[in-house]
């Protein structure tokens, strides 16, 4: 079995990461976007990581996905616009406006659909199967702030305030026009508090959730009693408080997921720097790993499992006044060990 081996990417972005993901194929490349108003694209050679381009936008990037090959992101910012990136050329082109800042992107391969979420209350689904960029998108309205968004084959999952889930079923999203279609579940989060993050799982069984209150529910797309009566949440990225300050624990953000595209389990990144492995159907933590310098903001897996990238950089726990994520925004990548992933099976 290979040993795990673990790298710092050099020329990160200079202020806090919103969002990190790799390219579906095994070309192991790795997008991040950045408050610093910058999208950047490096590549994952042999234990390294060497910086191809940088993307500059005009306001803050929220977030970042690849399109139907590795030389296509879309963006979405604090700019209100969802853009295409040509990656090789440099190329920006606008595919929508939104009334306030875009939250989150996803891109379903095998739809040809780009979704966009705002905090104006809606999504934009923009069906690229047709070359044209000019044709307008399918706006459906949120009965809340969106605040996560993931797909699975056949599934988007947006988290909204209010602890407001709707699941919509990409099919649908396709072949719908001019009407939004309705979503396909409506769902109250199992956790109390704000959403921080949604993953969807690779098999399209369901999806994890975490809140702002160290907490992780997961949960199945199946909507029968049996599957129902499956679901659960747990605790972590908790810190035991000192006992001169009355003890208890010290609670932190969950502020990312990600699933494992080939053994299934997933990674939870917290406020209090950690970074752990679990294996959702055995309910068990099968790792974590060790602290980080500043709190986890962005978790995700390359396409072939190999790595695992990881953003850190400070939270924004303690406010945004004097806010300074130069020199403490860094960027690892872990190459993990051929069984590193892999759940053990039920206790």
């Amino acid at each position: 079995m290979a040993p795990s081996t673990q790298f710092e990417v050099s020329q990160p972005p200079t202020d806090a990461i919103s969002s990190l993901v790799f390219s579906s194929d095994s070309s192991h490349r790795l997008l991040v976007s950045s408050w610093d108003k910058h999208v950047y694209l490096y590549s994952i050679t042999d234990d390294q990581a060497s910086l191809l381009n940088k993307y500059e936008h005009r306001a803050p990037v929220l977030d970042v996905c690849f399109g139907a090959s590795n030389n296509v992101a879309f963006t979405a910012g604090m700019d209100r616009q969802v853009k295409r990136i040509n990656l090789t050329t440099g190329d920006q082109t606008v595919l929508s406006k939104h009334s306030e800042p875009v939250r989150c992107v996803v891109y379903s391969p095998s739809h040809s659909l780009l979704i966009s979420a705002s905090w104006d209350n809606t999504l934009h689904v923009h069906n690229l199967s047709s070359s044209s960029d000019a044709s307008e998108p399918l706006v459906i309205p949120l009965p809340g702030k969106p605040h996560a968004l993931s797909s699975s084959p056949t599934k988007l999952v947006v988290a909204m305030t209010a602890r407001l889930v709707h699941i919509y079923d990409l099919p649908v999203l396709a072949s719908a026009t001019t009407t939004p279609p309705s979503p396909w579940q409506t769902r109250e989060s199992s956790l109390k508090f704000l959403t921080r993050a949604v993953a969807c799982m690779p098999n399209d069984a369901g999806y994890a959730t975490s809140s702002i209150e160290g907490r992780v529910a997961v949960e199945w797309f199946e909507d029968t009693p049996e599957s129902q009566a499956r679901k659960y949440a747990f605790k972590c990225h908790r810190q035991a408080a000192p006992e001169e300050e009355g003890g208890g624990d010290i609670v932190y953000p969950v502020n990312a997921l990600a699933f494992h595209p080939v053994y299934g389990t997933f990674a939870s990144g917290g406020g209090d720097g950690t970074v752990a492995l679990w294996d959702a159907e055995a309910k068990r933590r099968m790792r974590q790993y060790q602290k980080f310098p500043e709190a986890v903001a962005s978790l995700g897996f390359s396409g072939d499992g190999k790595y695992l990238a990881i953003g850190v950089c400070p939270g924004f726990e303690t406010g945004m006044e004097d806010y300074d994520g130069k020199g403490r925004t860094r960027v690892f990548v872990r190459e993990l060990g051929e069984t590193e992933a892999k759940g053990k099976g039920p206790k």
